[in-house]
Formats: C-alpha cells, structure tokens, sequence
C-alpha cells in the first residue's frame, strides 16, 4: 500500500495525497452482508443536535463484521480484500468450508487464496483467531474481546495492534496502542496481527470539500462568534476571549475532567495512558 500525490495544477492537488489502494481486489462489496444506514447529522431522539459540525456526507452501506469470530475449528478461505467506507482499515471476505461468507477485520499480511482458523489449537499466524490463554507472550494481537463472547471491542483502527505483556492467575495483561496496560479474561478472544492500511494516517485531505464527503462540517472558533453563542465571543476588535476555554454551554475543556464517579471496571486498569 503506497500514498499518491498529484501534479500540483491546482492549489488543492498541491497539498492531497491519496491511498493508492493496490491491496484492494474488488470493487463491490459482497451483498448479503451489507445493509442500509440512516443519517442522523449529529442528533438524538428528540432532534436535537448532541453533537456538534455532523452532516451531509456520502451516502453509505454498512457492512456487517464478525467481530465475534466464533466459527470454531472451520477453516475460511479469504476471497477479497476490500474497502469499507465506515472504518479506517480494509475488511477481508472469508468463505468457511460450510459455505457460509462473513466479513472480517484484515491485518497486515493478509492476502487472496490464505486460510484462516479460530480456536484454542489454532496456529499462530495473521487472522487467526484464539483465546488470551493460548496465545504467546509479546505477540502482536487486535480485534480484543473486553467479555467472553460479546465480540472484539478493543484495537479495530488502521494500523493498530496491542502485545500481551504478561499472565497472572485467569487473567492476561494487554497492552493497548494508547499505551493503557488493562487486565483481560485469559478465555476471552483476540485476532493474531497487526489491523491493515498502515498509511491511512499519513494521508492529508488537502481540501475543505473532501472533508464535507466524510460527514465533517466547518469548525468556527468561539472568540469569533457573538455573546449570544458562546462564552468567549464579543469584545471590542480581536478578543481573545478572556477566560480559561470553555464549551458553548460553559464547562471547561481542554484539560478539564469530567468523569464524575469511579467505574466498577476501573479496577482492570493497571497503567493509565495518562499518568
């Protein structure tokens, strides 16, 4: 996978680079395991917008994931490598033995015509899927259950990948990208490998319009904006808005904590990824 640039021969093209795309062998996604996705621009239930500068967008099919993996001991033979516009990395089309197809995670390696297996006596190789317990010290892992069977919730972006540092009791110390060293079930699963489409954060948008396709609005900073809107505006001339940062509705940000209680999971948490 290579990143590509282009003749600058417009003040866009100077600055945008694009993935190549060269590990992609289809163009369509398999149609039995996608479904349609609605839109919300940012609001809940009531229509209210929860989060801010969401809107428009390319439409998009969602692509139904087997984060679980658990089809045990069938072997699945990988028939693509494809593009999913609702994540940053490449998702894999697996075809088991059955004659059942899903739709995986793809790390780096992965390739057309490879075998791929999930469970305990499975090798130890890039897809392979297994439990903490029967997976080696230091080995590079992703698409992590946090409880037995709900499915891997940990390290899924592009270019990801968490280590197991060490075993105590029924429980196995991961390493996670942020550098969060947290306690997990030794019996819960994990994905062999490093998560596919590494360069994905080396690409640059280069224009404001590329940015309206992924859903992304216009940022307007506070201090520009009028009293009525947010706290830091008004003033005479270029104001700096005269207070420590705050939100439109007036909390602090940048820095400020707001997680009101301890979490009852708080206590898997060896290291924090901010000390």
């Amino acid at each position: 996978m290579g990143i590509k640039k282009f003749r600058p021969i417009t003040p866009t093209n100077r600055y945008k680079t694009v993935l190549d795309y060269s590990e992609l062998t289809a163009d369509s996604p398999h149609k039995p395991l996608t479904k349609g996705t609605k839109e919300h621009a940012g609001r809940g239930a009531g229509g209210r917008v929860s989060v801010r500068r969401k809107g428009g967008g390319h439409k998009r099919k969602y692509r139904i994931i087997d984060f679980k993996r658990n089809k045990f001991n069938v072997p699945g033979k990988v028939e693509t490598i494809e593009y999913d516009p609702n994540r940053s990395a490449f998702i894999a089309l697996i075809s088991y033995l059955d004659g059942e197809k899903r739709y995986i995670i793809a790390p780096n390696q992965l390739k057309v015509g490879d075998v791929i297996l999930t469970g305990d006596s499975a090798e130890i190789k890039a897809g392979n899927a297994l439990p903490l317990k029967s997976i080696p010290l230091g080995t590079q892992i992703y698409n992590i259950e946090m409880h037995r069977g709900k499915g891997g919730q940990l390290v899924r972006s592009a270019g990801t990948s968490a280590v197991i540092t060490a075993k105590e009791g029924s429980y196995c110390l991961i390493k996670l990208p942020s550098g969060e060293i947290r306690k997990i079930h030794q019996e819960c699963y994990a994905t062999i490998g490093e998560v596919g489409n590494k360069d994905y954060g080396n690409i640059t948008i280069g224009k404001a319009g590329r940015s309206r396709w992924l859903n992304k609005r216009p940022k307007v900073r506070g201090v520009a904006m009028n009293p009525i809107d947010h706290p830091l505006g008004g003033g005479e001339g270029k104001s700096s808005g005269g207070r420590h940062p705050v939100s439109p509705t007036g909390q602090p940000t940048k820095g400020y904590k707001t997680r009101k209680k301890v979490k009852y999971s708080d206590k898997y948490i060896v290291n924090r990824r901010k000390k």
